[in-house]
């Protein structure tokens, strides 16, 4: 699930095999993409808003032309399904993780290959660019969020909290912090400082996995989506709970912020996207 720059438009996709495309203020769908085969894990907008990158259980990405619906590029070599998708800020990059255990980084004015990055953990559920794009942060199989230098694939720092698999990793705004959540038995959201590795807070209520963390775009509100059923926004200066949205039925999978920080989109395995 994602929402554009503008805020006027969100897409969602899942196990159906198709690409919705929702008008925000009306609640409509005004589009759809149904040329995939397999189910849709992932689904992300350029920084200007005219592509969405998609990614399906083959491993196969495919870039997307926002205004008419079709396909420019399609990018293979994942040898497994695509679990997450992001652009870099200037628009330049798409990186993406999977099943396969590796995170490549693609060009996206030539639709090559920029470069693998390998050796890690047996595969990487979530991936994100900080907000200048010097840094690159994954998180999958294990503990461990990794954090390499976006430009030549080096490794910069490890974050090691306690709840594995890594499920959701996101900068903060400012990209000074970094948050994560997972399937760990602890139901902790960590927040880091991205600058001395060291822990900021340990967010604790959810009574389930945390299955999406987000950051509002005003740097201190995060947003976690849980298997409990809830959706739930939390001060990052402070470290507490400021709302608990409970109006789900089933796992909120999940969260994210309108790029002006007045909405909040949440999707679950009912499946309804909630505003």
């Amino acid at each position: 699930m994602a929402l554009s720059p503008d805020s006027t438009t969100l897409v969602s996709s899942g196990s159906d095999q198709i690409i919705r495309f929702w008008d925000v203020l009306t609640g409509s769908i005004t589009s759809e993409f149904t040329e995939y085969q397999v189910s849709v894990k992932s689904v992300s907008f350029s920084p200007d808003g005219a592509t969405l990158a998609s990614g399906g259980l083959l491993g196969t990405l495919h870039l997307l032309d926002v205004s008419t619906g079709t396909v420019t590029s399609e990018f293979t070599g994942h040898m497994w399904e695509v679990k997450d998708t992001a652009f870099s800020p200037d628009g330049t990059t798409l990186a993406s993780v999977g099943r396969d255990g590796t995170v490549r980084l693609w060009n996206i004015a030539t639709g090559t290959l920029k470069s693998t990055l390998t050796g890690y953990i047996n595969w990487f559920n979530s991936v994100s660019f900080s907000p200048d794009g010097t840094t690159l942060a994954g998180g999958g199989a294990h503990e461990i969020v990794y954090l390499w230098n976006a430009s030549t694939g080096t490794l910069k720092s490890e974050l090691i909290g306690d709840s594995f698999p890594v499920l959701s990793v996101s900068f903060s705004p400012d990209g000074k912090m970094l948050a994560s959540g997972g399937s760990g038995f602890d139901r902790i959201v960590y927040v880091w400082d991205v600058s001395t590795g060291t822990l900021k807070f340990k967010l604790t209520g959810h009574r389930h996995i945390i299955s999406s963390v987000a950051f509002g775009p005003d740097g201190k509100t995060l947003a976690t989506g849980s298997a409990d059923k809830t959706a739930r926004l939390w001060n990052v200066e402070t470290g507490t709970l400021e709302f608990e949205l409970a109006a789900h039925t089933t796992s909120v999978l999940s969260v994210s912020f309108s790029p002006d920080g007045k909405t909040l989109a949440t999707g679950c395995a009912d499946p309804i996207v909630r505003l």
